[in-house]
């Protein structure tokens, strides 16, 4: 494997080494959060907390891996000097990743409402914006087609609006009941999209192939799933013809 090979599994080992162990462990203390407030179990009382701040980070860490999966994407697509568009795209990319990733600061540390909001909105706004990019692979942009619910993209997306919407409502999540239910009911659809977002990414691994067998591949026919005959290989000894 070469270095560019590295660079495209780093967002499917971030995900299997930090974020679904993380998922496991909020999941768990949000069940015994919820026994402890509703049930009266005894348990101890920095559940709760224990249950907020691992949420804060793991709805962090889910932006922060998308954010890595798409400038690995984008960044090895074509060396520097093919890149389309040139320097000047790859700078206003770059403005848009580091606005992104200066949102999702600001969303962390916001405490009043409306700033939560905004900066929720254009966290995500900024990983639509660099996924909508020609470079990131989409099965469909059509959600009139049945690719389109199938796509690794999309539901990424969606569970990263579902994150920003966690991080975003802390406070109000703490306080107001309705607003736990809702917390419950999103973060039960967050987990249904998880599962499938380990399924539809270990699908599309196996149809990224190793970069010294890109230029192969990519004379091959997916539709009617046909590849050009490799090259004849001489007799050993002999140089191929």
């Amino acid at each position: 494997m070469e270095a560019i090979d590295w660079l495209t599994i780093l967002h499917p080992a971030l995900a299997v080494v930090l974020i679904y162990p993380l998922i496991g462990v909020v999941m768990r203390l949000g069940i015994q959060t919820r026994a402890r407030r509703v049930d009266g179990a005894k348990l101890p009382a920095s559940t709760g907390r224990e249950h907020t701040d691992l949420g804060r980070w793991l709805s962090a860490g889910v932006v922060a891996v998308v954010l890595v999966a798409l400038t690995v994407v984008i960044a090895t697509a074509a060396p520097l000097s093919q890149f389309p568009g040139g320097a000047a795209r790859a700078g206003q990319l770059l403005l848009v990743l580091v606005g992104t990733v200066i949102a999702l600061i600001t969303l962390w540390r916001a405490t009043e409402k409306a700033i939560r909001l905004v900066f929720a909105l254009i966290t995500w706004a900024g990983v639509i914006s660099l996924g909508a990019q020609p470079e990131v692979f989409r099965l469909s942009d059509n959600p009139f087609q049945l690719e389109f619910w199938q796509s690794h993209y999309w539901i990424g997306v969606a569970v990263v609006g579902l994150m920003l919407f966690s991080l975003g409502s802390r406070p109000e999540i703490q306080r107001e009941l309705r607003w736990r239910r809702l917390h419950v009911t999103a973060n039960v659809l967050a987990a249904v999209l998880f599962v499938i977002l380990g399924i539809t990414g270990t699908r599309d691994l196996l149809e990224i192939p190793l970069h010294w067998q890109k230029s192969t591949l990519d004379q091959c026919n997916w539709t009617s799933r046909v590849c050009p005959p490799a090259a004849p290989q001489g007799q050993p000894g002999q140089k191929g013809s």
